[in-house]
């Protein structure tokens, strides 16, 4: 898989539908002990979802990690300082394929990243050892590369025209596991862990809207492999729009684009 390119502004195009799932997980996080948590957030992006963090803990010390400099630029911009509660929100460098906290956490959480880390089930022992007792692990995941959305992508991959340019390079359908799996993962470290699966009816609008959705995330890792070749990139893109445009047919009030997710919330007791 590709090591994608990200580009903030066209993530953030449908921000309101990504940060529904995040809420969604939040609202099940419990509040941790102590009036001041520390608090991570792995892959946080462009911090908008980072920033709901605040508002739920104001007096927290929010850290959101990234290893992209692009989003990174725009969390440093738009979301870092001070909390009205006298806490801190502040952005670093990290990893997930490698970050383990320098420091015991109160609430670990991780939004749509998970996928994008090949073997992530072996960074769970690391990251839970370092909950304080009432501490939370929380993440969610898109659980949907079953879907016409991927299945598509990598299908027009496959094809001669472009295997050669873009073999290995997409998500492999494996990226996610079943939530069985990770509840009996984190299970074993003694947590107390909750797993579930929604699926979202995403009603878009505008132009060609799934090509748009997916363009901020799953498509990046072939739009950064056909980057030099604009012609290329170009050609590709039609392709895969003219099969997203059968199977998420138009209605007069949008695309409905279904999309399934996966919650994990696991909390050492006290």
């Amino acid at each position: 898989m590709t090591t994608p390119q990200w580009n903030p502004a066209q993530y953030l195009r449908h921000a309101g539908h990504r940060l529904r799932p995040f809420t969604d997980l939040l609202a099940r996080v419990p509040d941790p002990p102590g009036a001041r948590p520390r608090v991570a957030d792995l892959g946080c992006g462009p911090g908008n979802a980072t920033a709901l963090l605040a508002a739920r803990w104001p007096t927290a010390h929010i850290t959101g990690y990234d290893n992209s400099p692009e989003m990174l630029d725009r969390a440093h911009t738009e979301h870092e300082g001070p909390t009205d509660g006298g806490g801190r929100l502040d952005f670093a460098p990290a990893d997930a394929r490698t970050w383990t906290p320098d420091e015991p956490c109160d609430v670990l959480v991780s939004n749509a990243t998970l996928q994008w880390v090949p073997g992530h089930l072996d960074r769970f022992a690391d990251w839970t050892a370092a909950l304080n007792p009432g501490g939370t692990f929380a993440f969610q995941v898109p659980d949907n590369t079953d879907a016409p959305l991927h299945a598509l992508m990598r299908d027009l991959a496959d094809t001669p025209r472009w295997k050669s340019r873009l073999a290995g390079v997409l998500r492999r359908p494996d990226s996610v596991h079943t939530p069985g799996v990770y509840l009996d993962r984190l299970a074993r470290f003694g947590l107390a862990t909750d797993v579930w699966q929604t699926t979202y009816q995403h009603v878009l609008t505008g132009e060609d809207p799934v090509l748009d959705w997916v363009k901020g995330t799953g498509l990046r890792p072939a739009l950064t492999t056909l980057a030099d070749d604009p012609e290329a990139r170009d050609a590709f893109l039609a392709e895969y729009r003219d099969l997203l445009r059968t199977a998420y047919p138009s209605a007069p009030y949008g695309t409905v684009l279904p999309f399934r997710r996966l919650f994990a919330v696991a909390v050492r007791e006290v």
